[in-house]
């Protein structure tokens, strides 16, 4: 278990300190889990108050013990109830405030309207996109994590070359795949930002399951149920047929994101020429990225491509394509930058972020899904593994 050092602390919160000072904000609060990890190293129940000048107060509900464990911060005490964080934060010196910040793209109504009351006659405003920015370039740290996750995926992909067989139900290698992982120290959950998008870290998807679903990605699944419409359920995997695998692994909290499609047999013509196809795609785009570069232009290039296809009516979806072929990563799946039209943001060095072109059929998906760093030079490739279709 990994702690984050008070020096990298000290650095996200002076970034967003700066960050407040240019949107006119007097100070933030912070509550949600991804955030709070992020600036404080610890998930704890807590506010997170940051001051645009002065040091950030950390008030903990539960546990207050764990918390100053795993955070580095200064100033961190415990609060039994919300109605005391006037209190607490006068005693440091902190009052009068005319803007307070929240993350008003993912705090409940009801919560709000109850900070509205506590903070009174303060102005709420909203500061999701500047700690989403703030997040979108990482650091040395960071990197270097991102960079050790790497292993667990090329051994993950290397136990689903060595164990997919015919006769085996999704959910049934699926279950073989999360098993790894955990030994792996998976942690089980996974963080993503969008409202209403559970989404499991191994989506298995065989045959002709490729039901479009309401998860925001290209691909969906029918799903066990109609209550988690997505993903495996208990279809048999056969020979001659893709093997979708999109796996996401953990590490310190943060993610990374990686495709492939493995068969046993052979594939159709349509569904490996699409294939070869994505990974025409996928190279075109990464001899394109650089600092620089804008996102929308990456996206713009992939659609060029599959467009002049044969098999354009199949990309990134069918017969509900998305609109976005790459998206962050870091401690949440759905991160800045989006590659996606629209998003007129250049790439920097030291943002990290997949790529996916893929095609959905009526008998198949293919395509696959790689996890970068952007370099003065390029794209530095993270998930490392055989990108055409993988034949057992």
């Amino acid at each position: 278990m990994h702690y984050t050092p008070k020096a990298e602390l000290d650095q996200r919160i002076a970034k967003l300190q700066q960050g407040l000072k240019e949107n006119s904000i007097d100070a933030a609060v912070i509550v949600q889990n991804a955030d709070l990890y992020y600036f404080t190293g610890t998930v704890q129940r807590s506010h997170l108050f940051v001051p645009s000048q002065g040091k950030p107060l950390l008030l903990v509900k539960k546990s207050l013990e764990r918390a100053k464990k795993e955070s580095s911060l200064e100033n961190i005490i415990g609060m039994d109830s919300l109605n005391e964080i006037n209190g607490a934060l006068q005693s440091y010196g902190y009052g009068h405030f005319n803007t307070l910040g929240f993350e008003l793209d993912v705090l409940p109504a009801n919560q709000y309207l109850r900070y509205q009351k506590l903070f009174k006659p303060a102005e709420i405003v909203d500061m999701s996109t500047l700690i989403r920015s703030v997040r979108m370039v990482k650091s040395p740290f960071e990197l270097e994590i991102l960079r050790n996750l790497a292993e667990f995926h090329y051994e993950i992909f290397s136990f689903i070359r060595n164990n997919l067989r015919v006769g085996l139900s999704e959910l049934e290698m699926s279950a073989m795949i999360t098993g790894f992982s955990r030994k792996l120290g998976h942690p089980g959950l996974m963080r993503i930002r969008g409202f209403n998008q559970d989404l499991f870290y191994v989506h298995l998807l065989s045959g002709n399951n490729t039901d479009p679903s309401y998860f925001d990605g290209s691909l969906g699944g029918k799903g066990v149920s109609p209550a988690f419409a997505q993903g495996s359920y208990d279809r048999m995997i056969n020979r001659n047929e893709p093997v979708f695998i999109d796996y996401s692994h953990i590490l310190d909290g943060y993610i990374m994101d990686q495709t492939r499609v493995f068969c046993i047999g052979t594939l159709p013509d349509h569904l490996a020429g699409a294939h070869a196809l994505a990974v025409d795609i996928l190279k075109e785009m990464e001899e394109t990225a650089r600092p620089g570069v804008l996102c929308s232009k990456l996206y713009e290039k992939a659609m060029h491509m599959a467009g002049n296809s044969e098999y354009a009516g199949h990309f990134l979806g069918f017969p509900e394509p998305v609109t976005f072929i790459g998206h962050g990563v870091g401690v949440e799946l759905d991160e800045l930058p989006v590659i996606a039209p629209g998003f007129d943001v250049p790439l920097e060095e030291g943002m990290v972020f997949a790529l996916e072109p893929k095609f959905a059929f009526s008998d198949g998906a293919v395509g696959l899904e790689n996890t970068y760093i952007v370099t003065p030079d390029g794209l530095e490739k993270l998930t490392v593994f055989e990108e055409g279709i993988i034949y057992i």
